[in-house]
């Protein structure tokens, strides 16, 4: 069967698998990056799918606007898809080898998403785990990123923080990933840079668009494992 006939079978239970959480980025300074003067070409697509998954979410606190989902490749889209992870059931799996983010099911499945990673030398990798959630987070640079930009001294930790809204970095949601009991500083969290995704542009956090990241938080409770690994090459151990 050829992989165009696969692509029209897929219904849309298959990209909007469940809603509830699944039983059982990095660093909190995440940055801002420029927006792209040239588009994407608009690709063929799943037109009632996307623009569900992707439109106006008006009852959140703060009312997010729809995504032009036309510009994101089709690949960084939300969808299930044969677990490539080798890992079991209810684990995150961030690839950073290709910019996706897995959510692993029963059946060998898995909900993946396109993320944003860190600049060079800002990656991390390992296991761990997301200690906690939150819902239209404050932003509260590190100290560290404070010192190599002093513009962000309003919302360092001393002063409280970035008031949440549609332009904090942190977007609509973030989970918090610890490593041993200690927080690791990294994050996944949403972001209103959608023009972002699948590429590596922050300050080492992963990056997700706030209609996915909403959709992620709604999935996985407290204390989920998480591997953040390149599935090219070996990977992390306990």
């Amino acid at each position: 069967m050829s992989m165009a006939l696969v692509h029209a079978r897929v219904t849309r239970r298959s990209f909007l698998l469940g809603s509830a959480g699944v039983a059982t980025g990095m660093l909190a300074g995440c940055s801002t990056a420029p927006r792209p003067t040239l588009a994407v070409a608009p690709q063929p697509v799943e037109t009632s799918i996307f623009a569900s998954m992707y439109g106006e979410k008006p009852d959140e606190l703060y009312p997010l606007p729809a995504i032009p989902y036309e510009r994101i490749e089709p690949r960084f889209r939300r969808q299930m898809v044969p677990n490539p992870t080798g890992e079991r059931p209810g684990i995150l799996v961030v690839d950073t080898a290709n910019h996706f983010l897995y959510l692993t099911y029963d059946g060998g499945q898995a909900m993946r998403y396109g993320v944003g990673l860190g600049r060079a030398g800002f990656e991390w990798e390992g296991r761990g785990e997301i200690q906690y959630k939150r819902q239209w987070p404050r932003w509260t640079p590190p100290d560290e990123m404070v010192a190599r930009q002093p513009e962000l001294d309003p919302y360092s930790i001393a002063n409280g923080g970035m008031e949440p809204g549609l332009n904090n970095p942190l977007g609509a949601r973030a989970l918090y990933i610890f490593q041993n009991g200690e927080d690791t500083l990294y994050r996944i969290h949403g972001s209103p840079e959608w023009w972002t995704i699948g590429k590596s542009v922050s300050s080492g956090c992963v990056r997700m668009i706030n209609q996915d990241v909403v959709d992620l938080y709604d999935r996985v409770p407290n204390g989920t494992p998480i591997v953040v690994t390149n599935l090219l090459g070996p990977r992390p151990v306990v």
